[in-house]
C-alpha cells in the first residue's frame, strides 16, 4: 500500500461508501465507523492488506483481529458455528458483540487475522456505514480499531484523522459512534463459553442467552481477541484511577450529579451508557499538555461499568 501524507476525511454517503468499497477490495485500507468505534479496514482474505493493517497500527502480530461481516450467514461460512453462537448471534447481531470460534477447513480467511491460532473472532456490526461498506467491497473486512496499537480508540473521524490519518487511503466521516466502546467478546472454542473482553453488550445480557460465562484471566498465553493485552486504551499521560478530587497538575474525569468539580463528567446524570459512548473522546480531550495526568472517579462495576472499568484499569497500567 502506498501511504498519503494525508487520508481523505469524506461524508459517509452511498458514492464515498461504493468508493470505499471499491478501495479494499484492491488492498487498500479504510476507516470507517460502527457502532463501537472507528475501524481500521481491510479486506480479511487478503495477506498483503491485513499485514498493512498490522503495520499501520505498529500492532504486535500475536494480537488477533476482529472480521466484520454483513450477516451471520456469512460469518458461520467461515467459522464453525454450534447451538450457543447461533443463539447469540439472533440476540445480538448486528450488534456489538464478538464471537471467536474455530476456522472452518475451508475457511478463505488470511491466517494473519487469527494471530497463529486455530479460531477467528467475529462480528455483524449494526452501523448503516459499516454494513453498506461490507456490501460494497464483497468482502469479509478486518477491522481493529482506527488508531496507533494501545492508544485510546477513536468515536469521530477527526480522531482517526489526528492519529493515523497518513496509513489509510480514506476515512469515511459516518459522525460519532452511538456506543462508544468496543464489542464484547465472548470465547465459544471451547466448552466453557468464556468472557474475554466487556464492552458493548453486557455479560449479564448475554448470560439470560447461554448461560454462566467464565472470566478470561491472565495467563501468559497469546491473547485470544483484540484488546486483552494488560497496557491498552491508553492515553499519552498517566491515568489514576479511583479519584475523589484532583491532585496537582491533574485533570479529572467524573461520573454522575456529584462530580460538580470534575473537568469533564462522562455523564451528569451518571447513565453508564452514556459514559460509555463520551468515554474515549473525554479521554482524548483531556489528554492535552496543559494537564500533568488524568484522574477517573470510581465507575460502578456492573453493567456497561464493567466495561468502561476494564479499558480504564488497562489505561492506567504500568507503562
Amino acid at each position: 500500500m502506498t501511504e498519503h501524507s494525508e487520508a481523505r476525511v469524506v461524508a459517509a454517503i452511498p458514492d464515498a461508501i461504493a468508493a470505499a468499497g471499491g478501495l479494499i477490495a484492491g488492498g487498500r485500507l479504510v476507516a470507517f465507523p460502527t457502532e463501537t468505534v472507528y475501524g481500521l479496514g481491510a479486506d480479511a482474505t487478503n495477506d498483503e492488506a491485513v499485514a498493512a493493517v498490522f503495520a499501520a497500527k505498529n500492532r504486535p502480530t500475536f494480537n488477533p483481529l476482529i472480521v466484520h461481516f454483513a450477516d451471520a450467514e456469512a460469518a458461520f461460512r467461515t467459522v464453525a458455528a454450534d447451538g450457543r453462537a447461533e443463539r447469540l448471534a439472533e440476540a445480538f447481531w448486528p450488534g456489538a458483540l464478538t464471537l471467536v470460534l474455530p476456522r472452518q477447513a475451508k475457511s478463505t480467511l488470511s491466517l494473519l487475522v487469527s494471530a497463529g491460532l486455530d479460531t477467528v473472532a467475529v462480528r455483524v456490526p449494526s452501523h448503516p456505514v459499516a454494513h453498506a461498506l461490507l456490501e460494497a467491497s464483497g468482502c469479509p473486512i478486518a477491522a481493529p480499531s482506527a488508531n496507533p496499537s494501545g492508544r485510546v480508540s477513536p468515536t469521530t473521524a477527526a480522531h482517526v484523522a489526528e492519529s493515523l490519518g497518513g496509513a489509510v487511503a480514506m476515512i469515511l466521516d459516518g459522525g460519532a459512534c452511538p456506543v462508544g466502546i468496543e464489542s464484547t467478546v465472548v470465547d465459544l472454542s471451547g466448552d466453557q463459553p468464556t468472557l474475554l473482553r466487556p464492552g458493548g453488550v453486557t455479560a449479564e445480557d448475554i448470560e439470560k442467552v447461554i448461560g454462566n460465562l467464565e472470566t478470561a484471566g491472565s495467563d501468559g498465553e497469546a491473547p485470544k481477541s483484540p484488546g486483552m493485552l494488560e497496557r491498552h486504551y491508553a492515553p499519552g499521560l498517566p491515568l489514576r484511577l479511583d479519584a475523589t478530587e484532583a491532585g496537582p497538575g491533574e485533570a479529572l474525569l467524573g461520573l454522575g450529579p456529584g462530580a460538580a468539580g470534575a473537568t469533564l463528567n462522562l455523564s451528569p446524570g451518571g447513565d453508564l451508557k452514556e459514559a460509555a459512548a463520551n468515554l474515549f473522546a473525554m479521554m482524548r480531550r483531556l489528554d492535552t499538555p496543559e494537564h500533568e495526568a488524568i484522574a477517573v472517579m470510581p465507575v460502578p462495576e456492573r453493567g456497561l461499568g464493567r466495561a468502561i472499568n476494564d479499558r480504564l484499569r488497562r489505561a492506567a497500567a504500568t507503562r
